[in-house]
């Protein structure tokens, strides 16, 4: 079982006991925003250009099998900052400032994995989107990160020439609550009045602070945190050019944007060689959930999209870029998760993790480096509670259990099956009673969560309605 470990003075996961390498590594994680499976051109795109991406993931690591936690943003986003699965911490819904929930936030209780690497002695810098918290003790600022620049809901516009206007017409007209997606973004805590596309801006702002830590010569952690290609759906015209092919409007305008990204990498790529840190720099990319397939995205071959417990809700592509480790055409098979960045990034930089700090992944760079398959049958969950039911799912070696929309339960011999058409549960019963029962286990960390998406939700958590895990996994004995 995929269960939470202490940690404090174990080595795995993370070699907590050692001092700090002379030579820490950078560590740059580069998350897109609900992106497509097959959205980038080293996944399998057929459509959308992403050159620097490319290059990068061939002369890395590629992860055949990588997922996130959760088929949403700002769960999935919590457990790369904390370890944890977000049942575990009681955040598995997303925020939304609109609603009045501006004191709630990912518990303070929970150390990120920027103290961690603060602590080491890196620079840690958020760049974009947060959607972790809006009041201040759970601001980048406050949670182990020297600087922020970005946004803190779950998205936002791209053009500022049109999102400012908006602002200002509203403020002036005394809105008591005006849409997050319109507000200034911030540097710090102190607004900004940004002139570029977001994609734009969040590139060079990152570059920016790639140079100031050359200059003060230390390692950094930045979480480069794009908002692209979220909606809205807004892209630059020259952007947009790169694919004349592509003729349906949210697909071109999804493209245009994914290729800034590309853009902005290229950028970022030849900045770190300007300065000498590229071959010492972990690059990790990955998206924070499945694509939204209704509105440009696409998650072939996968079956399912952003919020569903098939495996388009929540693998996604992934690699890792690191000269001084990672071999050029290196692939890893073994199903790996976000939660295992926090121990890995600790164990790098060499870098304490706190006595008694649960974490529910573990450090992974030896065994990809050494081809290990230690892994293979470590148990990955998913987890999505919908009105008044439950959608779950688990990874399991070459195995793919999935409940969806309040059916039965289905079993996929997923290496075989990537888009899980074929349900082989009435051929496998003792399996597909091996992965319920492990996944029930896993349940029984859970917590109720900190808060809800509405009144009615809270009530139906109150009531026992959810999440009823006995239902789900019809246990019957006591």
């Amino acid at each position: 079982m995929f269960a939470g470990v202490f940690v404090g003075c174990s080595n795995k996961p993370g070699n907590t006991s050692k001092e700090a390498s002379s030579k820490q590594p950078n560590i740059l994680v580069v998350l897109c925003d609900d992106l497509g499976y097959a959205d980038v051109g080293f996944n399998g795109s057929p459509d959308i250009k992403t050159p620097n991406l490319d290059q990068l993931a061939t002369n890395g690591m590629i992860f055949s099998s990588a997922y996130v936690t959760h088929p949403f943003c700002g769960p999935s986003r919590a457990s790369i900052m904390t370890g944890r699965y977000a049942q575990n911490i009681g955040t598995p819904y997303n925020l939304y400032e609109e609603k009045g929930r501006t004191d709630d936030g990912v518990p303070v209780s929970e150390t990120f994995i920027s103290n961690v690497l603060q602590d080491a002695g890196y620079y840690t810098a958020a760049v974009g989107k947060w959607h972790l918290g809006f009041s201040p003790r759970f601001q980048p600022n406050n949670r182990g990160f020297d600087e922020f620049y970005g946004f803190l809901s779950g998205g936002h516009d791209y053009f500022p020439e049109r999102f400012s206007a908006k602002y200002q017409k509203q403020k002036e007209a005394g809105v008591d609550h005006i849409w997050e997606y319109l507000k200034p973004l911030v540097h710090d805590t102190t607004e900004v009045e940004e002139k570029e596309y977001i994609t734009d801006a969040l590139s060079r702002e990152t570059i920016r602070i790639i140079n100031e830590t050359s200059e003060r010569q230390k390692p950094f952690f930045i979480y480069l945190a794009y908002n692209a290609p979220h909606v809205p759906l807004q892209a630059k015209e020259e952007d947009m050019a790169q694919f004349p092919e592509i003729e349906d409007k949210d697909r071109k305008t999804y493209a245009g944007m994914v290729y800034a990204v590309d853009r902005g990498v290229g950028d970022i790529i030849n900045t770190l060689k300007e300065n000498g840190q590229f071959e010492n720099t972990l690059i990790v990319f990955l998206s924070d959930n499945g694509g939204n397939t209704d509105r440009g995205a696409n998650n072939a071959p996968l079956q399912g999209r952003k919020g569903d417990a098939w495996e388009g809700g929540f693998r996604t592509p992934m690699f890792f870029h690191y000269p001084e480790k990672i071999k050029p055409n290196s692939t890893f098979d073994i199903p790996v998760s976000a939660l295992d960045f926090y121990p890995t990034f600790a164990e790098l930089a060499g870098a304490k993790i706190p006595k008694g700090k649960i974490l529910d992944g573990t450090a992974i760079m030896d065994d990809i480096l050494e081809g290990k398959e230690d892994l293979k049958d470590r148990p990955v969950y998913v987890c999505r509670y919908r009105e008044d039911y439950v959608d779950a799912g688990t990874r399991m070696g070459d195995w793919k259990l999935t409940k969806m929309y309040n059916e039965d339960w289905k079993l996929f011999k997923i290496n075989e099956d990537l888009g899980e058409a074929n349900d082989v549960s009435t051929e496998y019963p003792e399996k597909l009673q091996e992965l319920k029962a492990d996944m029930y286990e896993w349940t029984k960390g859970h917590v109720k969560p900190l808060w809800c998406y509405t009144p009615e939700d809270q009530l139906m958590w109150d009531k026992g309605v959810l999440p009823n895990y006995r239902k789900v996994f019809n246990i019957t004995n006591n």
